[in-house]
């Protein structure tokens, strides 16, 4: 059980650097915006190679974030049941959620996306403008490696769960409080009130 919890971590620390370096796309699509509208209002010059750049920088952020989001428990859950639940029930639901749902897509859409991206540097696609981009496989490659991140934080809340469900009592509280420390360590960044869980506490995480 140490073991996993130490892949856990090890995975954890991995997505996070991924999500911190990618964070920085975001940053540059608010320059390559601003650049955009100022020289297109002011100065009538239109550039698709910038148009295209900012979805790009887009896609970057929100694929290579994706993981991190769903360890930090930050995607919108449209949940009227399970907060109402025990913690450990919970725990269930997570757990079964990842091995049959989350787990078996993301897998899924990796390979598929994986192939897409081959296909389209084989044959040396390219923007449909014109004046476009040139080497669009490049962005195509955000869609598989953005869902493979989101697999490698499935196997980080798999194996979390596990630990809590099955665990000695000593791991449980480790990786539980890792949990919890996470979430709010986020929402002290981002000032996001979360719901009350099971007993007053804290929604739980994963």
């Amino acid at each position: 059980m140490e073991q996993l919890v130490k892949i856990s971590d090890f995975l954890d620390k991995v997505i996070t650097k991924i999500a911190k370096v990618a964070a920085w796309a975001g940053v540059a699509l608010i320059l390559v915006t601003i650049f955009d509208v100022v020289t297109r209002r002011f100065f009538v010059l239109g550039s698709t190679k910038l148009q295209e750049l900012e979805w790009h920088f887009h896609t970057i952020l929100f694929a290579f974030c994706l993981g991190f989001a769903y360890l930090k428990d930050s995607h919108v859950r449209i949940d009227i049941v399970r907060e109402r639940l025990s913690e450990r029930t919970q725990w269930w639901i997570e757990l079964s959620g990842c091995l049959f749902f989350l787990l078996p897509y993301c897998a899924l859409v990796t390979y598929f996306a994986y192939d897409f991206t081959v296909r389209s540097f084989q044959i040396g696609e390219i923007s449909a403008s014109a004046t476009g981009l040139s080497h669009r496989w490049i962005i195509k490659s955000a869609i598989p490696i953005g869902f493979a991140l989101l697999g490698l934080s499935g196997i980080v809340i798999t194996l979390r769960k596990i630990v809590e469900l099955f665990g000695p009592p000593d791991l449980r509280k480790k990786v539980h409080d890792t949990e919890e420390q996470e979430v709010e360590h986020l929402d002290d960044m981002t000032d996001i009130p979360r719901p009350a869980g099971p007993a007053g506490t804290a929604g739980s995480g994963g």
